[in-house]
């Protein structure tokens, strides 16, 4: 404890540590009174039909990565999501397309290439506007209510809609430039923990209060697997395999190794991040939306396989894209011929190993081994939260068990921590742990 408040003493003392804290929480405070700021022309009362339709599936992600505003009908309900789609489709034409690869080695082709990604950004908003008022609309007319008629509600709605989300983009952005860590990650990661505390809530009402809810010691029980859950996602996202480096030096006009020179390189053992997650849950989006064209009839086959995201099978095929998309993630980020060609032309050299296609194919051998049992690790742990809700546990309170909000939440909260540990650091003060530096994902974002 004396730690602690030494640590935050510390933090205190640093002034533009602080006041990048400040602004950070400032911004954070700004976003999720937006997150409760219903949209003009709708009853709140009338939104318990569209918070039933969160209470679980894709809807409930989205409504957990907004924080609640999509549920709430709010000005955020669209969230950061659309641009993260948007961020997701320019990266993979900055790796695909040679034109976007000649323009993000450049500073002026990085600025243009956040301006497309702007740009695609409201595209995506002016789809996802109307259709978002269409099902709120049947949403409504269950309970009863409506929306009001006419064009001009929706022309005005869309627009809000679309502004409250490049707002949040916004925010995003000046918390990345005057706050603490990645802007846009953070977002995600407050809609995240924002549904933490009454998803426990809910969690520990429902062990004490229900016949079949286990009572306290399984509420315990719950929380320690929680923990050790966190624990094993933690060692997911820092897991490397260091490979060892050696350089050469010039003494009397011949390279020879340098004594004491030796570094690694860092292979991570999970590269793709959390991205292998989001394609999976894209491809198995479509399954779902075709539900209903399918599922008709009496037909109950195709809702065995599809309909149940709880079921065996739509978890297993679930898994195994995971485990595919990994590996494609991991073979368009690391590029075995580059980290050869740096090697080299550095002066670099593996041990034993020697320089050129050697190497390349060494480091292409290490990564397949690393990647393999990574990938497998990581698909557990998406399926984790639908095993979890098959022992009794609320979908709200099992969705924290794994999948893309844990990874997010361990991998964001890291990043911020080695970015505060960073700043001490510079000013001579002790870090947070006292046993060595936080390692983050090197500054690499949650999506």
């Amino acid at each position: 404890m004396k730690k602690l408040i030494q640590t935050l003493k510390n933090i205190y003392k640093i002034e533009d540590l602080r006041t990048r804290i400040l602004i950070t929480i400032f911004f954070v405070l700004i976003y999720r009174f937006g997150s409760f700021v219903v949209l003009p022309g709708i009853d709140p009362s009338a939104l318990s039909a569209l918070g039933e339709q969160t209470s679980g599936g894709i809807m409930a992600l989205l409504d957990m990565f907004s924080g609640g505003a999509f549920s709430n009908a709010s000005i955020f309900a669209l969230g950061i999501m659309p641009y993260i789609s948007a961020s997701i489709v320019i990266q993979l034409l900055s790796i695909a397309v040679p034109t976007f690869q000649k323009m993000q080695k450049e500073e002026s082709g990085r600025k243009r290439i956040q301006q497309y990604t702007r740009y695609l950004t409201v595209a995506i908003l002016l789809i996802q506007g109307p259709s978002y008022l269409v099902n709120l609309s049947v949403q409504l007319r269950e309970v009863g209510a409506a929306l009001p008629e006419g064009i001009w509600f929706v022309v005005s709605s869309t627009i809000m809609l679309c502004a409250g989300s490049m707002f949040v983009m916004w925010l995003g952005e000046r918390i990345t430039d005057k706050g603490v860590g990645n802007g846009i990650s953070f977002i995600i990661l407050v809609g995240i923990i924002a549904r933490f505390p009454s998803a426990v809530a809910q969690e520990f009402a429902f062990c004490l209060t229900n016949q079949d809810g286990g009572g306290l010691i399984k509420f315990i029980i719950e929380i320690v697997g929680f923990l050790l859950v966190s624990a094993a996602a933690i060692m997911l996202v820092q897991g490397v395999r260091k490979v060892p480096v050696q350089y050469a030096r010039l003494e009397k006009g011949r390279m020879t190794p340098a004594l004491g020179a030796r570094n690694y390189i860092p292979l991570k053992v999970n590269v793709a991040g959390v991205m292998p997650i989001i394609f999976a849950q894209a491809i198995m989006f479509i399954p779902l939306a075709l539900l209903p064209f399918f599922a008709s009839d009496g037909n109950t086959s195709y809702y065995n396989l599809f309909g149940n995201t709880t079921g065996f099978w739509y978890n297993l095929v679930f898994a195994v894209l995971i485990i595919l998309f990994t590996f494609l993630y991991t073979a368009i980020i690391v590029d075995p011929k580059r980290i050869s060609d740096d090697l080299k032309r550095n002066n670099g050299f593996i041990p034993q190993v020697k320089p050129g296609a050697e190497t390349a194919e060494y480091i292409d051998t290490i990564m397949s081994r690393i990647t393999f049992p990574g990938s497998i690790f990581l698909a557990i742990i998406a399926v984790l939260p639908a095993i979890i809700s098959l022992f009794g546990v609320t979908q709200q309170f099992a969705q924290f068990f794994g999948g893309t909000s844990l990874l997010i939440m361990v991998g964001v909260v890291l990043d911020t921590l080695q970015q505060i540990e960073s700043h001490l650091l510079m000013h001579h003060y002790d870090g947070l742990m006292e046993s060595g530096p936080i390692k983050g994902r090197s500054g690499l974002s949650a999506y």
